[in-house]
C-alpha cells in the first residue's frame, strides 16, 4: 500500500499501479462472483467485472423490472442470471448490493446459503453496523468484507467506461480465511475503483449517511433551494434564478474545483466574486455547523437507520417516493431547470 498525505494526514491507499488488474485476476482466477441485485450499485459492478474477464453472476428476483433489465444488459438466464437463493448458492463471493431495507428482508434466505470460506462483500456498512436493527449477523464461516464507490452506480460504470474509474474505500470486518484483504482489494480493482482507501464498516456508514444527507444531496439541495427563492422574492426572473444558483455551479465553478481544488477555482473566478466568497465563506460555515454536529449524531445513534429502514421497507414506499420526487421536479426551480438544460447546445434540435 502506498502512503500519501492528506492535507498533512499520512494514510495508506491501494492503487491500480501497484495492485494491477492482472493481479486482481489471478487472486479471484477460482471464484465465481454472485452480485445480489441489480438496481443502484449491481448493473456497474457486475458490467465492470465481466468486462474486466472475472467470472461474473447475476441473482435477482425473476419477473421483475430488474431482471429484465438484467437481460438487456446481457446476462443469460440459467447460465449468468438466477434466483436469488441459486446465485448464492454457486457463488464463492456473495456481493450482497440490495437496498438496505432488501438486505434486511433478504437475509434470512441469503444466509442460509453460505458456504465455508465464501467471503460476504457489501458496498455499504449499513446493515452490518445496525445489526440490531437489520438482524445481518454474518455466520462465522464466512469473510466479511466491502468496497463502498464513492459514487452512485451510474457514476462507477460511466467512470469506468471512460478509464478513469472511481475512488473506493475497503474495509475486512472478518477474515475467515486469511485472505480476506486481498480478496477485498481484487475485487475494488476489478470494479474499476480508481484507487482504494482503507476503512472500517462503522466509519463507512458514519461518514456516507452524513455526506448523503448533507453536503452531497440534503444540505446542496437545500442551499440551492433557499438561494433560488431568495432572487425569486425580489424580482428575478426564473431563467435568471437558476441559472446563478445551479447552472453556473453545475457547468462551470464545480469542474475546476474538481480539476485542482477550491483556491484553484477562487483563482479563476473574477475578483469581485473571490472577495465576496472570501468574505461570506465563514458565515455559512459557521451557521450549517451546528446542523452538520445534529446530523451526525443522528447518524451515529442509528436514528437515521431505523427512519431509513422504516420507510423504505412501507409497501408503498415506491409510490410515496414518486409523490416526493414529483414535489421536486415539478416545483418552478426544476421545471426553470429543465428549460434551461433544453437550451445548452449539446440538446438543440432535441424535443
Amino acid at each position: 500500500m502506498a502512503k500519501i498525505n492528506f492535507g498533512g494526514v499520512e494514510e495508506e491507499v491501494v492503487t491500480r499501479d501497484e495492485f494491477s488488474l492482472e493481479k486482481a485476476r489471478e487472486v479471484l482466477k477460482d471464484e465465481t462472483v454472485a452480485v445480489i441485485g441489480y438496481g443502484v450499485q449491481g448493473p456497474a459492478q457486475a458490467m465492470n467485472m465481466r468486462d474486466n474477464g472475472i467470472n461474473v453472476i447475476v441473482g435477482q428476483r425473476k419477473g421483475t423490472s430488474n431482471w429484465d433489465k438484467a437481460i438487456a444488459d446481457g446476462w443469460v438466464p440459467g447460465k449468468t442470471l438466477f434466483e436469488v437463493e441459486e446465485a448464492v448458492e454457486k457463488g464463492t463471493v456473495i456481493q450482497y448490493l440490495l437496498s438496505d431495507a432488501g438486505q434486511r428482508s433478504q437475509w434470512p434466505k441469503i444466509v442460509e446459503h453460505l458456504n465455508e470460506g465464501d467471503m460476504l462483500y457489501f458496498s455499504h456498512g449499513f446493515s452490518v453496523t445496525f445489526k440490531d436493527d437489520t438482524g445481518v449477523i454474518p455466520p462465522p464461516h464466512v469473510d466479511v468484507a466491502l468496497v463502498a464507490p464513492k459514487g452512485s452506480g451510474t457514476s462507477v460504470r460511466r467512470n469506468f467506461l471512460s478509464g478513469s474509474g472511481i475512488n473506493a474505500s475497503f474495509a475486512v470486518h472478518q477474515d475467515f480465511t486469511g485472505k480476506a484483504k486481498e480478496r477485498a482489494i481484487a475485487l475494488g480493482i476489478a470494479i474499476g475503483a480508481g484507487y482504494l482507501f482503507k476503512t472500517d464498516f462503522k466509519n463507512e456508514v458514519y461518514s456516507d449517511l452524513t455526506g448523503e444527507r448533507g453536503v452531497l444531496i440534503g444540505a446542496l439541495s437545500g442551499v440551492m433551494e433557499a438561494q433560488y427563492l431568495t432572487l425569486r422574492k425580489h424580482g428575478h426572473s426564473p431563467s435568471e434564478a437558476f441559472n446563478e444558483t445551479v447552472e453556473e455551479l453545475t457547468q462551470s465553478l464545480i469542474r475546476l474545483v474538481g480539476e485542482n481544488g477550491m483556491d484553484y477555482m477562487y483563482a479563476n473566478c473574477s475578483t469581485t466574486a473571490q472577495r465576496g466568497a472570501l468574505d461570506w465563506h465563514p458565515r455559512f460555515r459557521d451557521a450549517v455547523l451546528p446542523v452538520f454536529e445534529d446530523l451526525y449524531e443522528s447518524v451515529v445513534s442509528g436514528n437515521e437507520a431505523r427512519i431509513t429502514l422504516e420507510a423504505n421497507g412501507q409497501p408503498d414506499y415506491r409510490a410515496k417516493l414518486e409523490v416526493e420526487l414529483a414535489a421536486i421536479r415539478d416545483s418552478e426551480m426544476w421545471r426553470a431547470g429543465a428549460a434551461v438544460r433544453s437550451l445548452r447546445p449539446e440538446n438543440w434540435g432535441k424535443k
